[in-house]
């Protein structure tokens, strides 16, 4: 049993409560695979038994929602993902209703050098052409602990976004992206049907739904 008296547990159990026996690289290739053996402080104290886990060693990403508040519409972006491909043909999805043509915010990883701020500045151009005019942060959080080192830097940046819309994207990266210039109105019911399918546009969507006011106040004074 927990001893209730002692602190929540993130804040008593710290990275020094890990001790890795073994990091072997088993893959190094495009994407990164780690295998760790480790041992972890457990809550009612002492220490686990040996673990093993292979970690996928995604690095670190920024994405930013992209709104222009003077005309009242979000940008998005779709584009192919092999992830939701290989994912939608598993029996949990109908592939009647979903597709691996996911709709997105603009997101790209942060290369040495870059901050998060720096990263959303080059991908709005990159991925939707769009010059990003100011931006607020909205939070920082892992993307999927059990397996990944990824975590996601979450921002809402103010654009320009009248003229917004065609394909863009980095043909050596293989992007074909197109720009989905959408009216809020219609973006926060398609968040309420269930269109938007991963964790950052969720996460995103569900903080302006929240915040759309208090944003659209702070860039239209």
């Amino acid at each position: 049993m927990i001893n209730d008296d002692k602190p929540y547990p993130s804040e008593n159990l710290k990275t020094d409560d890990v001790e890795v026996v073994e990091k072997t690289r088993v893959w190094d290739g495009y994407f990164k695979l780690d295998k760790y053996l480790l041992r972890h402080s457990l809550h009612d104290g002492g220490m686990s038994g040996k673990m093993s886990r292979e970690i996928f060693e995604r690095g670190h990403a920024a994405a930013a929602i992209l709104y222009d508040p003077d005309i009242e519409k979000l940008v998005f972006i779709e584009q192919f993902r092999p992830g939701a491909y290989a994912a939608l043909k598993s029996p949990w999805f109908d592939e009647e209703k979903f597709s691996p043509w996911i709709l997105e915010i603009v997101a790209g990883i942060i290369d040495e050098g870059e901050t998060p701020d720096s990263v959303i500045r080059r991908e709005a151009v990159e991925e939707a052409n769009c010059e990003v005019l100011d931006m607020v942060p909205i939070t920082h959080y892992l993307v999927s602990p059990g397996g990944s080192t990824e975590s996601m830097f979450l921002f809402c940046a103010r654009i320009n976004a009248s003229n917004a819309g065609g394909v863009y994207g980095l043909t050596e990266e293989h992007e074909d992206i197109r720009v989905l210039p959408v009216d809020v109105g219609d973006a926060l019911k398609w968040l309420d049907q269930g269109r938007f399918i991963n964790s950052m546009t969720l996460i995103a969507m569900q903080w302006f739904a929240t915040n759309h006011a208090s944003m659209r106040a702070r860039w239209t004074k």
